[in-house]
């Protein structure tokens, strides 16, 4: 369901959607179940806990609280948290020491590589959970041209050149041996296609359209297609991203299964999930949260994702943000990603 139609479809009287934001902030305060007696205690309304009980099945009926498992509290489900997010969070403020604190670390004279290792860290150890920025896409390599030449035993060299004139050379295996004839073409063909446009680009497509029109391509299509598989992603050299602070969510008690933790560092670690949702949020404008299952991939189901696009002269040239739990303090976490990607941007703007 979309962050609109979740807001615009529920329509909830004042005294349910106070009691849901008090039980919504005391989990993400106190990370236990909430349960009817620890709402009457801490509300400031002069209600029993039989009529708090009764607001919260009702809540539950509409899919945005759930029962916990081993207690009699309940918990938010990614409803409740888009609900809350969209029509009753207050977003805080920064103080002067915070703000400082991010302007200080991500001050200009840096190179680029450090300072986006230092924007990743530092939003790492202000949210203390998982820090991430891509590259600037001005930044990405951009293919001018690749040769392939025949090895022994199957194997293949490529050269790689890029931009700035840069030469890459790696040696790749294949299934088969190619005669120099069989390689020349597709070369030819790729650089053909392929030339001027940056190496992520240049991967996503191979994974996706050529391997889609494999069964239907001659000879010379199939065999460029296979050598660039093993050429354009297998020998990915570049960071597409930065990330910090992942040991941080080892941590946080609902990510702390074991099995859980190594699909999540198993898809840092593979980039492709995590790079298509930064993709998606590169297009966003101002912060974007994914919330759970929100993000279209079962390993962060049990994450939140705040982002924000960082822009070098009105143009949008990568994106930051914060990986945590579902249960994440939204009031800080997103001043904090804003802020960062507006003082990137002008850190940026110092080293042109």
């Amino acid at each position: 369901m979309s962050t609109s139609s979740i807001s615009d479809s529920i329509q909830l009287p004042e005294r349910s959607l106070y009691l849901f934001k008090a039980l919504v902030e005391h989990f993400i305060r106190d990370g236990q179940p909430v349960g009817s007696r620890t709402l009457a205690r801490d509300s400031r309304m002069a209600l029993s806990p039989a009529t708090i009980r009764n607001v919260m099945a009702d809540l539950e009926d509409l899919g945005l609280l759930q029962s916990a498992h081993t207690s009699a509290g309940r918990v938010p489900t990614v409803k409740g948290y888009r609900l809350f997010i969209d029509s009753l969070l207050r977003v805080g403020v920064l103080d002067k020491e915070e703000v400082k604190r991010i302007a200080d670390e991500l001050e200009s004279g840096q190179n680029l590589n450090a300072l986006m290792e230092r924007v990743s860290s530092t939003l790492s150890d202000v949210t203390k959970l998982a820090g991430v920025v891509t590259l600037p896409r001005t930044e990405q390599e951009a293919l001018k041209q690749v040769e392939f030449v025949s090895l022994s035993d199957n194997r293949v060299l490529v050269i790689l050149v890029v931009s700035d004139n840069e030469i890459q050379n790696r040696i790749i295996h294949t299934a088969k041996h190619y005669t120099p004839a069989e390689l020349q073409q597709a070369s030819n063909f790729l650089n053909q296609v392929f030339a001027g446009k940056d190496l992520p680009t240049i991967r996503a497509k191979i994974l996706k359209e050529l391997e889609s029109m494999k069964a239907n391509v001659n000879q010379l299509m199939q065999t460029a297609i296979e050598i660039a598989q093993k050429a354009f992603v297998e020998g990915e050299t570049r960071k597409d991203y930065v990330l910090s602070g992942q040991t941080n969510l080892m941590d946080v008690a609902e990510l702390c299964d074991i099995e859980k933790l190594k699909k999540l560092f198993d898809s840092f670690n593979q980039k492709k999930d995590v790079l298509h949702l930064l993709e998606q949020a590169i297009k966003a404008d101002g912060v974007q949260i994914f919330i759970g299952e929100e993000s279209g991939y079962e390993v962060f189901d049990d994450c939140s994702v705040v982002t924000s696009p960082y822009e070098v002269d009105g143009e949008i040239i990568g994106v930051l943000g914060v990986i945590g739990p579902t249960r994440m303090n939204y009031e800080k976490v997103i001043p904090i990603v804003d802020v960062t990607a507006r003082m990137l941007g002008s850190a940026l703007n110092s080293l042109n």
